[in-house]
């Protein structure tokens, strides 16, 4: 190695070293979190950040940029580290609040939180699943908008996964559909470090991780030092250049590197260093600053001329983008308002009002026709089901599968795969230009509870179709029927559920799912048929995204008594009303679709749709009754089902379960 060739190795092991360094450092500070990965894996990020991705420190949400995802968000100093020194909006005084109140730089990375974060992990494989999303949203809108001699998007999606991604069954789903989606732009780096908390990964895990990415189609390449730089350097732009399959960077390193006792052992993963032994490393790193979090003006220097360069960047492509506008203005002025989330002009003035009908509509039958009168306006709308199509209604009947053949069609088979489809659904998401929709069976979502929860906690615009929604799917039995679903799932933050009661509260709560909602939307659907509640005869129905609203309304000035139903036991409280007639009781009926909903109403409208001065009131869902007595005020006033169904015709399932007109009538004689 000659003189100058080794001063440049030393400076470039001293920029990687100073990831190291900042990243224990900040573990030490705060008393917790985890320095082992972002120690292993500097080398790797080094060579991704500085040579190969494409971003722009000064411009987060560039939409051209090389997406990166942190699966292993456990080792979040990793990208804390890269941000700041790279020049994004995290200072240093960020960095040493790390896991602090109020700090840009919590535990896990968090969306929304940090500049340059594209989504939050931690919980393992959810990243991994994220960037396989972001990657199929990447080569849909490629193959839709980009034309001869311009390339508007046009960039790769990156990913570092750890052992614990890779065990995670969500990471098994994802990758086969990568797989077989040939998602050429998407490269993961897996930090093959063989430690996990509990110690050793033989003790749980010895899969042949290249034998199983090269079964699911993957390009795999491995690292044998990750501490090579020019070895990991050729690997990604090998990665770069396998463009019919994605690409895995089985990188092995040393957990904890640097570090003299505490490297390759478990309590490198998730705890700090230790003042003494934190000492001891920099001394091994060679490290010479001696005042913590001081970053030298010299490596500060070599990292920050990313900004220039991101600068200089996302200015060509804008240039490349205005004349991409004046080449072709329709898809211009669409590609603008897909990236802006504006909605077409009279996009909603196809969706269907549903006449009056002898036979009724399932509400997933309304679902089918009101999602296949919106793609045809909004070409944002994309998704698909768990296999379930068919049974979902979820096919845009205009549209082809998107395939490793057609990326530009809309409808994508997930396969038997409910959690990677709802990490997939939330890369889409965070992706941007798009809205994605996801379709399963309810009692599923159980499958995939863990990413509902994380777009919830994002606030993505994901449209969860579930179908089959009570025991009113009948013969499947009790494992198919959902019963403390819709509890569960109205239990987590910023989720709206809304179960329509009728083919046109449907179409409504489509409108709303598309336009208003600010995250998670689950349409809670019927399998079996319903009476159409027209507007004629019920001309408030377009109250529906109200959440709540007056059905039947009283004779009287007040109310007798109140009958609140959800889906299709909204139907039985409107017979039992009826029946309540012959017994002189003035009952009013109230459809409550969405709890969510109706709680962001004034307190005056909320007064007016169950005003407090009426306390006979009943409720009517074929699920669990916990929560209901919020709006009954009284836990004895609920009808519902609290004990697994059965398998049987499913009117027998509801007389046997006693959810029925009758029940009703009963309920609110007692209750006078």
């Amino acid at each position: 190695m000659t003189e100058q060739n080794k001063q440049q190795f030393d400076n470039q092991q001293t920029y990687i070293n100073a990831i190291r360094v900042l990243s224990a450092e900040a573990v030490e500070k705060a008393n917790s979190g985890h320095p082992g990965m972002p120690m292993g894996m500097a080398t790797a990020a080094y060579v991704l950040w500085m040579k190969h991705m494409r971003y722009n420190p000064n411009n987060p949400n560039w939409q051209n940029r090389d997406r990166f995802v942190l699966s292993a968000g456990h080792g979040s100093m990793l990208l804390y580290s890269l941000l700041y020194l790279t020049g994004y909006d995290v200072s240093v005084e960020d960095i040493k609040n790390f896991r602090q109140w109020d700090s840009k730089t919590p535990g896990h990375p968090e969306y929304r939180h940090t500049p340059g974060v594209e989504t939050t992990t931690g919980p393992l494989g959810q990243g991994f699943a994220n960037a396989v999303g972001m990657a199929m949203a990447e080569a849909h809108l490629a193959e839709r908008f980009n034309k001869h001699g311009f390339q508007i998007v046009d960039h790769h999606t990156y990913v570092i996964a750890s052992d614990g991604d890779l065990m995670e069954g969500i990471s098994h789903e994802a990758a086969s559909l990568a797989g077989h989606l040939k998602l050429g732009k998407l490269i993961c780096l897996y930090d093959d470090n063989e430690i996990s908390i509990e110690g050793h990964t033989h003790l749980a895990f010895t899969d042949d991780t290249k034998k199983r990415f090269e079964a699911y189609g993957w390009h795999v390449i491995t690292v044998e030092d990750g501490n090579d730089v020019t070895a990991i350097d050729n690997a990604i732009t090998q990665a770069k250049l396998e463009n019919q399959a994605p690409s895995i960077i089985i990188t092995k390193t040393n957990i904890g590197y640097g570090s003299p006792t505490k490297q390759n052992t478990a309590s490198a993963h998730g705890e700090p260093l230790g003042e003494q032994e934190l000492a001891r490393t920099k001394e091994q790193l060679g490290w010479t600053e001696t005042e913590p979090f001081k970053i030298p003006e010299e490596i500060l220097s070599h990292y920050r001329v990313m900004k220039q360069g991101g600068n200089n960047r996302e200015q060509s492509w804008n240039k490349e983008l205005e004349r991409y506008i004046q080449e072709y203005p329709a898809l211009g002025q669409e590609w603008l308002h897909m990236q802006d989330n504006k909605l077409p002009t009279k996009w909603d003035c196809t969706i269907p009002k549903f006449p009056k009908t002898d036979k009724g509509i399932a509400t997933r039958n309304a679902s089918g026709k009101v999602l296949n009168e919106i793609a045809k306006k909004v070409p944002a709308l994309i998704g698909g089901s768990a296999d379930l199509a068919p049974s979902n209604k979820t096919i845009i009947e205009s549209e082809l599968d998107f395939s490793a053949l057609n990326y530009e069609a809309r409808n994508i088979r997930f396969g038997v795969r409910e959690h990677g489809m709802g990490g997939i659904l939330n890369g889409m998401a965070l992706y941007g230009g798009l809205i994605p929709y996801g379709g399963t069976f309810l009692i599923f979502t159980d499958y995939m509870r863990p990413s509902i929860r994380l777009a919830a906690l994002m606030g993505l615009k994901v449209i969860y179709v579930c179908t089959h929604d009570s025991i009113g799917l009948g013969e499947d039995g009790p494992t198919h029927q959902p019963i403390e679903h819709l509890l569960s799932l109205r239990a987590i933050p910023g989720l709206t559920v809304i179960r329509p009661a009728d083919a046109n509260e449907t179409s409504r709560a489509w409108q709303w799912a598309v336009d208003a909602a600010s995250g998670p939307v689950v349409l809670s659907l019927t399998r079996q048929n319903l009476p159409v509640l027209d507007e004629e005869s019920y001309p408030n129905v377009a109250d529906a995204t109200k959440g709540a609203y007056i059905l039947r309304k009283e004779q009287k000035q007040n109310p007798d008594a109140i009958i609140i139903g959800t889906g299709s036991e909204t139907h039985f409280a409107l017979e039992a009303a009826s029946k309540l007639a012959n017994h002189n009781i003035d009952a009013r009926v109230v459809s409550m679709p969405s709890w969510e909903m109706f709680e962001l109403q004034s307190e005056d409208y909320k007064q007016q749709v169950l005003p407090d001065n009426v306390t006979c009131r009943v409720s009517i869902e074929a699920g669990m009754t916990l929560g209901w007595e919020r709006y009954t005020l009284n836990s004895q006033a609920c009808i519902g089902i609290n004990h697994f169904g059965a398998s049987a015709p499913y009117k027998k399932l509801y007389e046997k379960f006693g959810i029925t007109t009758e029940a009703v009538v009963e309920k609110v004689l007692q209750l006078r």
